[in-house]
């Protein structure tokens, strides 16, 4: 039997995977693509909906298991003595100011964190509408994401939109020091490049099994876990499912770990929508199959693409990432060693950062070129 921690690690691989590709650097939010497909859910009816629990739960058709663990790692238990991590979450629903929206969805959308209504002159003033949306965003992120939705993206017959944002910034428990950072080789698939290398030697948490090390550098409220192969990237991700990866970050001890990972600076867009058609998420973006007979009685609305953009820092001090999620809808017209484990992170790994407490995953990261 599964449960809400072990449907969100399922779905924060099998995104990972369809939209990182087979190659290259990438960075997505489980977090904010998950409630923003949690809220379409809500407002789908008939196979659309089925199919979003199917991607979201596995099946079960309680998607409010899925909003209260959303909800609980809204919230960041700062146990260290570093200052307090920020976190900002809004899950809003934009609409035409004449679109009928059902009273039961707006009950349904007060479930969320950091929730609420607002309208925009989808029809009248497209362009407009994307400007406020775009702007609303980018408040919640701090500026790191300042246009989720590009030029023409909203166009006079879009009458709503579905759009969850994101910010985190947290100090490390253990902050680098600056001093040592330094030029260092990493070995990526195009060859050796120099990077930024910060370094440090403390107690982590960390496991060496099944062809991976595994790392967990804590900050405030939040644990950033580096998965590094044994081998090759490229030829052990594939068999790293979501039971292997469950086992892989339940496995750290704390142990002395001499520490070498690179400084991150990620940000990628991403149109969704060819990725959530092959996880089977298929009927909401079908016109006249009327999907989202939950949010509005208009027969007409369907979703017709999905936006998601993540940005990912890693320094000396902590990090900080911000993620924004938008479904467009349109209608018709252990014990220590006495010596320190050596990690050198210098080739291509994957990254996790999750909500310490119930290990919801803000950002999946795979870093080739850092």
């Amino acid at each position: 039997m599964t449960t809400p921690e072990s449907d969100h690690l399922r779905f924060s691989l099998a995104v990972h995977r369809v939209v990182a590709g087979a190659s290259g650097d990438s960075v997505v939010s489980p977090y904010s693509i998950a409630s923003a497909l949690g809220l379409a859910s809500q407002a789908a009816d008939g196979p659309a909906a089925d199919e979003l629990l199917h991607l979201l739960t596995g099946g079960d058709p309680d998607i409010a298991k899925q909003a209260d663990l959303l909800r609980a790692a809204a919230t960041l238990d700062n146990t260290t003595r570093q200052e307090d991590p920020v976190l900002a979450v809004a899950n809003t629903l934009w609409a035409w100011d004449e679109l009928p929206v059902r009273d039961t969805f707006l009950a349904d959308l007060a479930g969320w964190p950091g929730a609420s209504a607002k309208t925009a002159p989808f029809v009248t003033d497209p362009d407009g509408a994307r400007r406020a949306i775009n702007a609303d965003v980018a408040e919640t992120t701090r500026d790191l994401i300042p246009e989720l939705l590009p030029p023409d993206s909203v166009g006079p017959d879009t009458v709503a939109s579905l759009v969850n944002a994101l910010y985190l910034k947290a100090a490390w428990q253990h902050p680098f020091r600056e001093a040592t950072t330094r030029d260092e080789q990493f070995h990526s698939p195009g060859g050796p490049r120099r990077v930024r290398m910060m370094r440090q030697t403390e107690t982590l948490g960390y496991a060496h099994q099944d062809g991976w090390q595994v790392v967990e550098l804590p900050g405030a409220g939040v644990t950033a876990t580096v998965l590094l192969p044994d081998g090759d990237l490229a030829a052990q991700e594939p068999d790293l499912d979501d039971t292997r990866l469950a086992t892989l970050l339940a496995a750290p001890k704390r142990v002395q770990v001499d520490l070498r990972v690179p400084k991150i600076d990620l940000d990628r867009p991403a149109d969704l929508t060819g990725a959530l058609k092959h996880l089977g998420v298929r009927t909401l973006f079908e016109p006249g199959e009327a999907p989202l007979g939950r949010l509005t009685p208009d027969p007409r609305a369907f979703v017709s693409a999905v936006q998601h953009q993540a940005v990912l820092k890693l320094d000396e001090q902590g990090l900080e990432g911000a993620a924004a999620t938008a479904v467009m809808i349109r209608t018709l017209a252990a014990v220590t060693p006495a010596d320190p484990v050596e990690v050198r992170v210098d080739r291509p790994f994957l990254l996790l950062v999750r909500h310490a407490r119930t290990g919801v995953v803000y950002f999946f990261a795979r870093v080739v070129e850092p």
